[in-house]
């Protein structure tokens, strides 16, 4: 089985903010050594979640995972996430498709607090 990534995130009308999360996902795949890595958005930006996973079904994944880059399991993960996803599973029904949780309470979050609140003291 070969699994894909996808690093889905809201989206913005600022493209620098969507290029900061197609970099995060460029160093995922980097530093993991996933060679099927995408980025996605549910608005606001290219591609969308669909996108992303027709472009690892064309690179032969079997099984996505889709990793919420939300803090929080907000409205448009409760919501539209599983949705979306159901959508997807119907057009690929040989591809297995799930959701980790979203970023909120992954112990390193508070790391990248710290290490914020450091930095604005120097």
């Amino acid at each position: 089985m070969t699994t894909g990534f996808v690093v889905f995130a809201h989206g913005s009308s600022i493209a620098s903010a969507n290029d900061a999360v197609r970099a995060v996902a460029v160093e995922m795949a980097r530093r993991g050594g996933f060679p099927l890595v995408e980025a996605a958005f549910l608005e606001g930006g290219s591609p969308d979640l669909a996108g992303a996973v027709e472009r690892l079904a064309a690179r032969a994944a079997s099984r996505v995972v889709v990793i919420p880059y939300f803090l929080t399991l907000g409205l448009h993960l409760h919501r539209d996430l599983p949705r979306i996803v159901e959508g997807l599973s119907r057009i690929h029904p040989g591809m297995e498709i799930v959701v980790t949780p979203p970023l909120d309470g992954h112990p390193a979050l508070c790391d990248v607090l710290l290490a914020r609140a450091r930095e604005s003291l120097d």
